[in-house]
C-alpha cells in the first residue's frame, strides 16, 4: 500500500484497508506507515522535542487507552452533546454553502478535522441526497506547513477555488496561521491559489470567520485519540520515511478495532440532524449578521497566562476544552486551569488530571473555559 502511485502522484488511502471509516466518507491523502515503529515514551518524547532534538511530527506518542470508567464517560458526553454538535455541524456547513456554493470539496486537517469533515458531508447530503461532496484528509504540521504533495493532488483532481479546509476547533490559532502561511508559500512557489479560510465547529480563539459556534464547548471527538478518529494516528513528517514525492504519513491502528467508537460518534451526531434542522436557519442568519472579523483574542489571553505563570513558550499553553484534553492524553502536563471548579463539560478533564496526578487550578478570569499547561522538562 505504501508508495502506490498514479502518474507522478501517490493515490489516496481508503477504509477498510486504511482506517475504519467507509471508503466513501473520506479519502486519506497520506502514506501508510502502519508497519513502522514510531511510538515513543511520552516523557522521553517530550524531552527530545523541548530540547530541539526532534520535531513533534517525526514520531508518535504511545496511544493512551482509557479505562472503563473513562470510556463510559465518553458515552455520556456524546449522548449529552449530540444535538449541540449536530447544530454546530449544520451551521458551519450551511455557512460554507451560503458563501462558497454547493460545489465544494471538503479537505479536513487530519486527524481532528476528519470526523468534522465527514459530518459536514453527511449534513450536506441529508439536505440534498444527490449532492456529491468529495472529502479528503490532509496533513498540516506546525512550523512545517501543509502537505504540498497533497495540494498537488487536489489541484490535479479539482478546481482549487472549490476547496474548503476543515478542522475541529481553534485553540490560540497556531494552525490557522500555519495554513495561511503554507498556502501563501505554495502559491509563491508556483502552485495555484487555495482559499485559506478555515471552517471549524468551534472558534473560541476568535481566529476564523467560518464556524458553527464561538463557544468553548466539549467536542466529543476530542475525548479520545485514534479510537474516535477512524483508528488513524496523528500525522507524521519524518525525512527518513517521507520522500519529496510522498504524502505525509500516518498509521492505522488495526489492533484497537475492539475499542473503536469512530462510527458511533458519527452516527450519534448525524442521528440528531432532524432534531435540530429547524433551528439551523436562525443560527446561520445570526452569524452572518454579526461581526465575524477575527480578533485573535485567544492568542492574547494565552500570552497573558504565559507571562503570569512564567512559561517560556506559548507552545506550552494549550487553550480550550479540546486542547486541554490533548495535553492530558498525549503530552507531559504541568497543570490545568479551569474557570469553574465543577463544570459538567470538564468531567473527563478532571478524571484524566486525577489519573495523571496533575493539579487543577481555578482561575475565574480565564478567557477560555479551561487551559492545559505543558511541563517544561528542560527546567
Amino acid at each position: 500500500m505504501t508508495g502506490t502511485r498514479v502518474g507522478a502522484l501517490p493515490i489516496p488511502l481508503h477504509g477498510p484497508e486504511f482506517g475504519s471509516y467507509a471508503a466513501e466518507e473520506v479519502s486519506w491523502l497520506l502514506k501508510d506507515l502502519s508497519e513502522v515503529d514510531l511510538e515513543a515514551d511520552i516523557a522521553e518524547r517530550e524531552r527530545r522535542i523541548q530540547a530541539g532534538k526532534a520535531h513533534y511530527a517525526e514520531s508518535l506518542p504511545i496511544e493512551y487507552q482509557p479505562d472503563a470508567s473513562y470510556r463510559a464517560l465518553f458515552d455520556e458526553v456524546l449522548a449529552a452533546s449530540a444535538e449541540r454538535l449536530a447544530l454546530a455541524v449544520a451551521t458551519v456547513s450551511e455557512l460554507v454553502v451560503a458563501e462558497r456554493g454547493e460545489d465544494v470539496v471538503l479537505v479536513s486537517l487530519a486527524r481532528a478535522g476528519t470526523p468534522v469533515g465527514i459530518l459536514m458531508r453527511r449534513w450536506l447530503r441529508s439536505r440534498r441526497p444527490s449532492l456529491e461532496v468529495p472529502h479528503y484528509a490532509v496533513s498540516i504540521v506546525r512550523d512545517r506547513g501543509i502537505d504540498a504533495v497533497a495540494l498537488d493532488y487536489l489541484a490535479e483532481q479539482h478546481d482549487p477555488s472549490s476547496v474548503v479546509f476543515v478542522d475541529g476547533w481553534t485553540g490560540k490559532g497556531a494552525i490557522t496561521r500555519e495554513l495561511t502561511e503554507a498556502l501563501d508559500a505554495y502559491h509563491a512557489a508556483g502552485g495555484p491559489r487555495f482559499d485559506d479560510e478555515l471552517a471549524v465547529l468551534a472558534d473560541p480563539g476568535h481566529c476564523v470567520r467560518t464556524y458553527g459556534t464561538r463557544d468553548d464547548f466539549l467536542i466529543a471527538s476530542a475525548c479520545l485519540n485514534s479510537t474516535v478518529s477512524g483508528l488513524v494516528s496523528r500525522t507524521v513528517l519524518n525525512d527518513t520515511l517521507i520522500g519529496p514525492g510522498d504524502f505525509h504519513g500516518a498509521k492505522f491502528y488495526r489492533e484497537l478495532a475492539g475499542d473503536d467508537v469512530s462510527g458511533r460518534l458519527l452516527d450519534t451526531v448525524s442521528g440528531a440532524f432532524d432534531a435540530i434542522r429547524d433551528r439551523v436557519p436562525a443560527e446561520v442568519a445570526a452569524i452572518r449578521a454579526s461581526d465575524r472579523t477575527p480578533t485573535w483574542t485567544g492568542w492574547a489571553s494565552v500570552e497573558q497566562v504565559r507571562e503570569r505563570y512564567g512559561i517560556t513558550s506559548v507552545n506550552f499553553v494549550k487553550p480550550g476544552v479540546g486542547e486541554t484534553t490533548r495535553v492530558l492524553l498525549r503530552r507531559v502536563p504541568w497543570r490545568v486551569l479551569v474557570r469553574e471548579a465543577d463544570a459538567p463539560e470538564h468531567a473527563h478533564i478532571r478524571m484524566l488530571a486525577s489519573a495523571r496526578g496533575v493539579p487543577v487550578e481555578i482561575v475565574a478570569d480565564l478567557a477560555y473555559s479551561c487551559m492545559g499547561l505543558i511541563k517544561d522538562v528542560q527546567q
